[in-house]
């Protein structure tokens, strides 16, 4: 049993030298996103705030986006309530996201890259590697939870109490250390790095839909849900650990089962063969479109699946939604002095969301034709008469065409599963949803041309385009219940787009994003043309 893991010490305190700089990164990032909103939570929480928000967030719309509460009438909504009700998710889900990156990063891919053939022939254990990931992710998690824990006890707002704290924080770390959990399972079944990625963070997205129908329907059904023992916990109402004990049972029996796979595999190979080739290519194959879609085929499908799932399943609750406003007097008077229907102010909302999802694909794809290139795979094909410019704008184009297809899949899928579960009661058609879907249509298009502007320019910085997606979105997600300057809010592309069928079509607007988008996309392809290919 030591000879296995000889020296994963050594391993851990190296891999720590090499990644202090993006572990103070993740553990400050994450951490002051988790707990450093509680001023803002303060102001809403004046005069009347409490009691609108907790029946504003009673809506079924509003559960499945952001969890149940526990608390049975506006009396019991305190400051810390709300916050863990509208922050503990998404900070969940951002734990484990960044957990099952690093776990795959420095297991799985250093295996694909050769470097573990490279360290193994030390006298180093077989599985020193994945131990040291694992303890590193353990450790990592450790430290968030008692910094996001410090900085929301540092407050000293009297709901803010230290057992909640303390409650938050572990809820948050525990989340990363299982996300890093299903990812070193994951590392041992798929054949390829890349595959255990997307298996792990399809399975977290599988988790969050799942969940986002039983928190609706019946809550005690979450339980069962991995992804609900972190969130389940109610810091600052009922504090129940409970959750926490059953998801560090679900670690251990996850790291076991990695250990044992892992033990009675090849070094690079998988449980999950990957699938035999043709005995002949196509002939698509012959022009760069087509090896191009070949080579994006998989990660286009996937995510397609994906974002049809996730509309079925924002699309199931609108059928509730008819249902709470009926029992719910003042959420009545609140949509009928807004001159708007509890449908369209959802479809406005969800759809910002499912638009900022759908803008990750496009960006996957630009940023592949820098990964093949780092991959040293670019070389043949740029000797012979290709040019830089059919690689690029060929790649450009399949971007923005899945792009659309995402807005595509995405609205038939809210759209369609609402109109089967409303029937004529609802106040919207398909050419809404489509109109509310497409009006994004131009934040998609911004993403890519950031993303192409980066791999004309500075392809390492690629990746960078991700932060500010995810800024965007948070922005936009939180910006309204936080109370956010317009200016500030203004710094996410999304926010100039007027959200349909809650505010009119500004043409002006779509126009301009649009073109702005094509101006970086020129400049993109002036960059890649000038530039030092890695060949």
């Amino acid at each position: 049993m030591n000879e296995k893991f000889a020296r994963w010490s050594t391993l851990f305190f190296l891999s720590l030298k090499r990644d202090w700089k993006k572990i103070v990164f993740w553990v400050l990032g994450l951490g002051l996103f988790s707990a450093g909103f509680v001023p803002a939570f303060e102001e809403i929480t004046k005069g009347q705030g409490l009691a609108a928000m907790f029946e504003t967030l009673q809506n079924p719309a509003m559960i499945a986006m952001v969890g149940p509460t526990p608390a049975q009438s506006a009396s019991e909504y305190t400051l810390g309530a709300m916050y863990s009700h509208e922050m503990l998710l998404f900070c969940a889900l951002c734990a484990m996201i960044i957990s099952v990156l690093h776990v795959v990063g420095h297991t799985r891919k250093e295996e694909d890259l050769g470097l573990t053939e490279l360290v193994r022939s030390f006298q180093i254990g077989r599985q020193a590697n994945s131990l040291a990931a694992m303890m590193q992710v353990l450790f990592i998690n450790i430290v968030l939870a008692l910094f996001v824990s410090g900085v929301l006890m540092s407050f000293g707002a009297d709901a803010i109490t230290v057992e909640g704290s303390l409650l938050f924080g572990a809820s948050v770390g525990i989340a990363g250390i299982l996300g890093g959990a299903i990812a070193l399972v994951l590392a041992q079944i798929m054949p390829a790095s890349s595959g255990a990625t997307g298996a792990s963070l399809g399975i977290i997205g599988l988790l969050y839909i799942i969940r986002a129908g039983t928190d609706v329907s019946n809550v005690d059904l979450s339980m069962i849900n991995p992804l609900g023992w972190t969130y389940l916990t109610y810091p600052f109402v009922e504090n129940n650990w409970v959750p926490l004990i059953i998801a560090l049972i679900f670690i251990i029996i996850m790291m076991i089962l990695a250990f044992t796979l892992e033990g009675a595999r090849d070094m690079g190979a998988g449980y999950l063969p990957e699938r035999e080739g043709r005995s002949h290519a196509k002939r698509s194959l012959l022009s760069v479109r087509g090896l191009f879609t070949k080579i994006n085929k998989g990660v286009i499908i996937s995510w397609l699946i994906a974002f049809v799932i996730m509309g079925a399943a924002y699309g199931s609750i609108y059928g509730d939604m008819q249902t709470f406003l009926s029992s719910n007097e003042m959420m009545q008077q609140m949509f009928t002095h807004a001159g708007i229907s509890i449908e369209e102010s959802f479809t406005g909302t969800i759809m910002m969301v499912m638009i900022g999802l759908v803008s990750i694909l496009p960006i996957v794809i630009v940023n592949k034709l820098f990964a093949e290139e780092s991959r040293m795979h670019l070389g043949q094909i740029i000797a012979t008469k290709v040019t830089r410019g059919q690689l690029y704008w060929t790649n450009i184009g399949l971007a923005i065409v899945a792009g659309v297809v995402g807005i595509v899949v995405s609205v038939i899928g809210l759209g369609g599963t609402a109109i089967a579960s409303v029937g004529d009661k609802l106040t919207m058609g398909m050419a809404d949803f489509f109109a509310a879907g497409f009006n994004f249509l131009p934040s998609v298009l911004f993403f890519t041309g950031l993303a192409a502007l980066a791999l004309g320019w500075a392809p390492k910085l690629g990746k960078l385009v991700y932060v500010y997606l995810t800024y965007s979105f948070l922005l936009n997600y939180f910006g309204n219940i936080l109370d956010l300057p317009e200016w500030f809010s203004k710094t996410a592309i999304q926010s100039w787009i007027p959200p349909m069928p809650i505010e009119e079509f500004d043409a002006f607007i779509f126009i301009t994003i649009t073109v702005i988008s094509i101006v970086l996309l020129i400049i993109g392809y002036l960059g890649y043309k000038r530039r030092d290919l890695l060949a």
